[in-house]
């Protein structure tokens, strides 16, 4: 049979790391051994699953590129066949009604505690011939009482529980609703999933869902249960440590592919590789090789990634994911430079795709101030001369050339007699509004003689008229 996986998260928030680290380890599995991966949207919490999350969740794939061969499948479209197969449960003797008050079960649990016994459900209806199904009633599994169940897990190895330390769980609700446990093992079941990779917060929950695939009897699936992720702090990771929604990061300026590079490290290793192309991640990727302890978020180091993407991605690649920056900045990159010329002559000097888009910000639109420390270091006494002495040859040269540009900046510090900064820098901040900019040729090439021009007039205003204050 083909190999098949599936990520099946519930839509009660967005698309946070860990799920995303499972959906990718599912998909590279199904990928690397030509399979399929299934997107199955665990939607049955009617009071808190939202489109709004629903619509977080595909949007965090798309922007992930992990496409999805069938799906996306909604677990609320398949009541009908839940009910069937709860109705094959109770004729089959495998399930049966529980009538027991919430009162009678909490009286339980604490009486249970009282004698330091795990609180379990003790199974008082499983034997009566016609429960009263008042509004209380639910339907309960009804789990072998000998034996074992193995886990044959594919990374943390064989995994053992007594059939006694189970209870009968509840697979009906008082309002007919079906549970997780009973969702998720018709939809495995149904959609023919091979390989079941989730999170190892599921173990406790794999041995009942086996017991039910057998009493259906359904092939089991193959389990990987993959490690929690923790934050530096060691915790588990979540809002505290920052940004833990997938599309978090795309705000944040980082490239899919680097989130991606960085989520494939956590829990699983190929050599000392920390680089990996997509198809190198599906050409290595083995269950086998998944960490079995947990893996440590480091902001830092996914930083590090995604600066290597920026510097050595396609720049028509980068320029795709910068122009949506771009326009949170009211930027229309049409409107000025070719992009893909600015991140050219940015990519070395940012890190992120915000820190890219705030510091080419100066080529499409005029800045509103001058950064105050910039003003106070570089627009001093004779700074206006220097500006008007190079508008002036500016002007002059018919082709706006970065070369010519350079070169005319070179000639006047040495006509001046002035060290190179005392010309470059007041022409930085004239064009730039700030002392940082890229190469100065480059700038001025890119920014063209309009622009350049008019904005070296406004800096000689703005350090005449600061002068006479």
């Amino acid at each position: 049979m083909s190999k098949k996986t599936r990520f099946a998260p519930s839509p009660t928030g967005y698309l946070h790391v860990g799920g995303a680290r499972t959906a990718l380890f599912s998909w590279l599995y199904a990928r690397k051994h030509g399979g399929k991966f299934v997107l199955r949207v665990e939607d049955t919490d009617l009071e808190r699953s939202t489109q709004e999350s629903v619509n977080a969740i595909l949007e965090g794939m798309t922007w992930l590129g992990l496409e999805y061969d069938e799906g996306p499948f909604y677990q609320t479209e398949r009541f009908d066949r839940y009910k069937q197969i709860i109705q094959q449960l109770l004729d089959q003797g495998d399930a049966y009604y529980c009538c027991c008050s919430k009162e009678q079960l909490e009286k339980l649990r604490a009486e249970q505690m009282a004698r330091k016994e795990k609180p379990r459900y003790d199974g008082r209806c499983r034997d009566v011939a016609d429960a009263n199904q008042n509004g209380e009633t639910v339907i309960r599994f009804k789990n072998p009482d000998e034996g074992e169940v193995v886990i044959h897990d594919l990374v943390k190895g064989d995994i053992v529980i007594a059939n006694k330390e189970l209870d009968d769980l509840i697979i009906a609700r008082a309002d007919g609703t079906p549970t997780y446990n009973l969702t998720v093992v018709v939809d495995d079941m149904d959609m023919d999933i091979t390989h079941v990779i989730r999170g190892d917060d599921h173990i406790n929950n794999t041995p009942r869902q086996i017991n039910i695939l057998k009493a259906l009897g359904a092939e089991l699936p193959e389990y990987a249960h993959v490690p929690m992720i923790l934050g530096d702090d060691g915790a588990r990771l979540s809002k505290r440590h920052g940004a833990v929604s997938v599309m978090q990061y795309r705000d944040e300026g980082f490239l899919p592919e680097a989130v991606l590079n960085y989520l494939v490290r956590l829990g699983w290793s190929h050599g000392d590789q920390e680089i990996f192309s997509v198809d190198e991640m599906i050409e290595y990727f083995d269950l086998e090789q998944v960490n079995v302890s947990a893996s440590t978020f480091n902001s830092e180091k996914l930083l590090w990634l995604n600066h290597h993407y920026i510097m050595h991605s396609d720049p028509a690649h980068i320029a795709h994911h910068l122009s949506w920056h771009m326009g949170n900045l009211d930027i229309d990159p049409t409107e000025g430079p070719d992009l893909v010329d600015v991140i050219k002559v940015q990519r070395e000097r940012t890190k992120t795709l915000v820190e890219m888009a705030a510091a080419s910000a100066f080529f499409y639109k005029n800045f509103e101030a001058y950064d105050e420390k910039a003003v106070k270091k570089n627009f001093k006494q004779g700074s206006a001369e220097v500006l008007q002495k190079l508008h002036d040859a500016f002007t002059q040269i018919p082709e706006w050339d970065g070369e010519q540009l350079h070169q005319i900046v070179l000639d006047l510090a040495e006509t001046m007699e002035l060290k190179l900064g005392k010309v470059a820098q007041p022409l930085r901040v004239a064009i730039s509004g700030s002392s940082a900019s890229p190469p100065i040729d480059a700038t001025l090439s890119l920014l063209g003689r309009g622009k350049t021009l008019a904005r070296i007039e406004r800096a000689v205003e703005f350090i005449e008229a600061t002068r006479s204050e």
